[in-house]
């Protein structure tokens, strides 16, 4: 029965129609004086016979499949019966008057048609879904004691869990039975989703675990905060049963992932925290149909940047980095992303260094990119405290370069990817940033346009993050090394920072900088806990965590707005801004970066940390010598 097709559902109609008709007479005559009604009646039920099916094919009822019918396939149902209903009626009695004279046709005809119609009509199709339904508990029956197939526990009965319980139950690959729900959720106590009962609540889960021989937990709650998401893994750790995860919200949404695409609970869903709400529609103007450059395009935040700019459809999307290999990655996947999109932007490739101006100039002016993304950076905090000079090089001078040419050719809009380091420095990488900011700010007030620097603190997943070093050292067997127990750190997921720098991109109006934010700060060492506990692993008895000290150039704690910026928040509730930036820059900015021009040229380190002090006073360096920090490096 679940598998008829719509051509037997239009013979089924055929044959239903002229009974809900006759039924509908029968009701108002009340089976008195039916033959004065002969006529009447067989005209109406003619044209029901001949205008439902004709209504069924323009609402698409004939294109449902009924297997996997809804309250939508219903609704859609009741509402072309219902129309097909009024025209028979007005039909009937025009053509009936035309013929005798008189309609002949009871007012309530009409009325009461649709109600028997539908209740008939239905039938086979819900029919169709029930016997769909019945399949799979019959099915499972007989494969509850095959040690191949493994009893689950699904955390979260809302839409998502009941999604993935429909997908347990339909799909035979899966490997899983799922024997009931967890929800803390008072009014789904006792109450069935897909035939599966709500069993407990989250405290329950070890106890359940036990109880009915469970394998797995499934948290389906793609946006629930990281408190939720630890305590489920650390319950479901306690009873000794591994647990899997369902994506987050923004790889659900941006298509990377499907809701059934199970995998392992990471690092990053144990900092999740409530979804980023991007204003696709504000940033899709901004994006659509524009010739857009991205600097780093190789690296972690530019390749993201590519991947969710190329979603809105620019006209070209210029991928310019000096790593080969890296831009030949994200082009290949770029590319394959159009294809299956259908997308029609034209993806152009650079390789080429930031630091050569004539170089950029014939770049500029080969592509002239309407807009630019700059992420092209040195990031690593201990390798520019040895090497000064390649961060003035590329964070100071190279931003310099990019935003000169983006004068030079007219670009509309400027957005530097910037640091929290920046801020206070301590470090010549956070120094240098600072010095890239006012050189941004710099260009904004001389031209007008909106050019602006957006700062945020660490990205989880990008190639300079502490978890892959974490990741790296558990996998080796330890001891995981954190500099001190009490240092934090911001932390973003790469997709939520790159989508705020759009926005923030969208929001700039010239000269700002906008912060993103980015919750409370997260200590290293919980997260080295968490990693170490995902990995299946007890501290102390598998792997250590040891504490080196700090680091040359290295913070307790990160700071994000420098003192004498005001800031307050955008219309977008995740993102500050310091609308008074520009007027931070010191007049002797270009003259001291052309003494920093000098002092890199002949690699002279101590001159290029006394020239980011004149610039920056707050840059407050710590006195090691240079042997300490290639040793703490």
């Amino acid at each position: 029965m679940s598998r008829l097709k719509n051509r037997y559902f239009f013979i089924f109609d055929l044959i239903l129609i002229p009974i809900a008709a006759y039924l509908s007479y029968f009701v108002r005559l009340d089976g008195v004086d039916f033959e004065s009604h002969w006529g009447g009646f067989f005209i109406f039920t003619s044209l029901a016979c001949i205008v439902t099916p004709i209504i069924f094919w323009r609402f698409g009822i004939y294109t449902r499949y009924w297997r996997y019918a809804s309250v939508e396939e219903l609704s859609l149902l009741a509402a072309a019966v219902g129309v097909s209903s009024i025209l028979c009626g007005i039909s009937g009695g025009a053509l009936r008057y035309a013929i005798s004279g008189t309609t002949a046709l009871p007012r309530s005809i009409p009325l009461i048609f649709p109600f028997l119609a539908l209740s008939l009509l239905a039938l086979p199709r819900l029919a169709a879904r029930v016997s769909a339904n019945g399949e799979y508990p019959r099915r499972r029956a007989s494969d509850l004691n095959d040690p191949a197939i493994a009893s689950v526990l699904i955390v979260g009965a809302g839409d998502a869990g009941a999604i993935m319980a429909r997908e347990i139950r339909q799909n035979s690959k899966t490997g899983m039975h799922a024997v009931g729900f967890i929800d803390d959720d008072p009014l789904k106590k006792d109450v069935h989703i897909h035939g599966i009962p709500v069993i407990g609540k989250r405290l329950d889960i070890p106890r359940l675990v036990k109880e009915h021989h469970i394998r797995q937990v499934i948290i389906a709650m793609p946006t629930a905060p990281s408190s939720i998401i630890r305590e489920v893994v650390h319950l479901a750790r306690q009873a000794g049963v591994p647990t899997k995860i369902v994506p987050a919200l923004h790889q659900l949404l941006d298509g990377s992932s499907g809701i059934g695409q199970l995998r392992d609970v990471q690092i990053e869903d144990l900092l999740r925290r409530k979804p980023v709400e991007t204003d696709t529609a504000a940033v899709g103007e901004l994006l659509r149909g524009k010739r857009v450059m991205v600097t780093g395009g190789g690296g972690s935040i530019g390749g993201e940047l590519c991947r969710q700019a190329i979603r809105f459809q620019p006209r070209e999307l210029i991928i310019l980095g000096h790593g080969e290999n890296s831009v030949f990655e994200i082009e290949q996947e770029l590319r394959q992303t159009a294809r299956k999109h259908g997308y029609t932007t034209e993806i152009r490739t650079v390789i080429a260094d930031i630091r050569m101006p004539d170089r950029l100039d014939m770049v500029f002016d080969t592509h002239r990119p309407n807009i630019v993304f700059h992420a092209a950076a040195h990031k690593h905090v201990p390798l520019m405290e040895c090497n000064p000079s390649e961060a003035i090089t590329n964070n100071v001078l190279g931003t310099r370069n990019v935003v000169q040419a983006s004068l030079a050719y007219d670009v509309e809009r400027f957005v530097m990817i910037s640091s929290d380091k920046a801020v206070n420095p301590t470090s010549v990488m956070g120094a240098s940033k600072r010095a890239a900011e006012l050189v941004v700010h710099q260009a904004a007030t001389v031209s007008g346009k909106p050019f602006m620097a957006v700062r945020f603190g660490n990205v989880l997943g990008s190639r300079g993050s502490v978890i892959l070093t974490f990741k790296k050292q558990i996998a080796q067997g330890g001891p995981v090394t954190i500099t001190d127990p009490e240092m934090k750190r911001y932390f973003m997921t790469i997709p939520e920072a790159v989508q705020l720098v759009m926005q923030a991109g969208e929001l700039g109006r010239g000269g700002e900088v906008f912060v993103l934010d980015m919750g409370d700060p997260v200590k290293i060492v919980d997260i080295a806990r968490d990693l170490i506990t995902l990995s299946g692993l007890e501290i102390g008895k598998d792997i250590e965590i040891a504490y080196t000290g700090i680091r040359p150039g290295e913070k307790l704690f990160e700071e994000i707005f420098t003192p004498d910026e005001q800031y307050e928040r955008t219309r977008h509730e995740k993102i500050f801004i310091a609308g008074n930036a520009s007027t931070l820059v010191p007049g002797h900015l270009n003259s001291v970066i052309q003494d920093m021009t000098e002092a890199v040229q002949s690699d002279d380190s101590d001159a290029v940390v006394a020239l980011l002090q004149r610039l920056i006073p707050e840059f407050k360096r710590p006195k090691v010598g240079l042997a300490a920090m290639n040793v703490a490096s």
